[in-house]
């Protein structure tokens, strides 16, 4: 039974779970924009699969008066023209939605394979954390002999900063959502043995160069521009974001990602990764992608599969936490 919010609420309506379907939440978000929130308020990436099969599902609806979505880890934000669809008669469509489309179990999801190069350690962010060092915060407990990565290694229970890598390397990232900055991916691990988790910078750090990668809490972001940032760094890689459009990748859009993407890492040196982007600003290198799909039930039985594994890590994490510092 679903519950009507009082007029002048942000909350519209609320369904309660039932079924294997999450709990969903309608609120207002302006006068032009729906906000669609699913589930408890905690990671559960089959509830982002639901959401991106969902979301594909409205946007075949061809539904009059819809202008965009924007899916993101567990809500949707839907951009409707209000002169065409009241918001009554789109949640009304939702809600008839919600039984079409189902649980997430049964969803195969078209999914991409983006392998990315990738420089360790690398002189780029180093000099991000020296100048953060200098001008910022002189004691951050998150900065180990210039870098963040052995920060990532102490506080995970690793062994140095070449388990660190390997963990970083032994799975798919799962690009959940994109935003904050133009393009930029929120990813999380798939395969949950190697979920390596840190806390963010405090304060954040003021300069991050363009092709960064950090970790915030259990969440991978490469930085498309140079921004602020409060991610541990532990890398750099190609640009995927290009508004100039100068490589054929960014032909059809600027940016490079999508939602439910599957990232990939492979090694590279800092020659070879300054090498690499300079062809991508000639158009000389060809960006690997490959179509596919993930099936959720697979990935599921997956999981279920090394959770006495991936119990161990978690066990190891929490010791490791005894003795660090939080920034």
């Amino acid at each position: 039974m679903s519950t009507i919010g009082a007029r002048g609420q942000a909350v519209i309506e609320t369904v309660p779970a039932r079924d294997g379907h999450p709990a969903v939440i309608y609120r207002h978000a302006g006068d032009r924009f729906l906000l669609v929130e699913y589930g408890e308020m905690t990671l559960d990436l089959t509830i982002n699969f639901r959401i991106l099969g969902f979301n594909e599902e409205l946007k075949r609806q061809g539904l009059r008066g819809l202008v965009e979505t924007v899916p993101a880890l567990r809500s949707i934000l839907i951009h409707y023209d209000s002169t065409k669809l009241s918001t009554s008669d789109l949640i009304a469509a939702l809600k008839r939605l919600e039984e079409k489309v189902p649980t997430a179990e049964h969803l195969t999801i078209p999914s991409r394979i983006v392998t990315l190069p990738i420089a360790f350690a690398d002189h780029w962010t180093r000099a991000n954390v020296e100048q953060y060092v200098k001008y910022v915060r002189k004691d951050a407990p998150n900065v180990v002999d210039g870098y963040n990565i052995d920060y990532i290694t102490q506080y995970n229970g690793l062994r140095d900063r070449e388990e660190v890598i390997t963990y970083i390397m032994g799975t798919d990232w799962w690009n959940a959502c994109l935003g904050f900055w133009p393009g930029l991916p929120f990813m999380f691990p798939l395969d949950p043995r190697y979920a390596i988790v840190t806390p963010k910078y405090n304060p954040t750090r003021p300069w991050t160069t363009e092709g960064a990668v950090g970790i915030g809490g259990p969440c991978v972001a490469i930085y498309p521009v140079d921004s602020p940032g409060g991610y541990q760094l532990f890398g750099r890689t190609i640009p995927i974001y290009d508004p100039k459009q100068r490589s054929s990748a960014f032909k059809e859009n600027p940016i490079l990602l999508r939602p439910a993407d599957r990232v990939r890492f492979t090694r590279v040196t800092d020659d070879e990764l300054d090498a690499i982007r300079r062809q991508v600003v000639e158009d000389r290198y060809r960006y690997q992608i490959e179509d596919g799909a993930l099936n959720v039930r697979e990935y599921i039985d997956f999981v279920k599969s090394v959770k006495g594994e991936a119990e161990a890590f978690r066990r190891r994490q929490e010791e490791a936490l005894k003795h660090v510092m939080i920034p």
